[in-house]
């Protein structure tokens, strides 16, 4: 009987030692997927700046021929501008003496109309 007792004492013994090496195996494992998964953070990381830095390079040359394109759209809307406001001011006397001399002429259009709107509306 002492060597059955024995011999399951050794069985026990023999379990209790696999089962701290089967935890410390998963303890490796958990730990080298840890390290793989930062090692593959890092990977990703350097990557995403990697193709930021082309994305931004890209987008200030396309913004940088835009950017010409619209001060260059600017200039000529600028000089427009400044023709119709110069022919405004050379006209503006004529067309206001124009006006004047036709309302007092002929009478205003505008009233004249209404008048004769209301005229009809009666």
């Amino acid at each position: 009987m002492a060597s059955q007792s024995q011999g399951i004492q050794q069985l026990l013994q023999a379990e209790k030692r696999a089962a701290e090496k089967v935890a410390e195996a998963r303890k490796r494992k958990n730990r080298r997927l840890k390290q793989a998964k930062e090692e593959a953070q890092a990977e990703i990381e350097q990557y995403r700046l990697q193709r930021e830095k082309e994305f931004k390079a890209k987008e200030a040359a396309a913004l940088g021929s835009h950017g010409s394109c619209t001060t260059e759209v600017e200039k000529e809307t600028q000089e427009k501008m400044s023709v119709i406001q110069q022919n405004f001011q050379k006209n503006r006397e004529v067309v206001l003496n124009q006006l004047l001399s036709l309302d007092s002429k002929k009478g205003c259009p505008l009233r004249s109309r209404k008048a004769k709107d209301a005229d009809l509306s009666r």
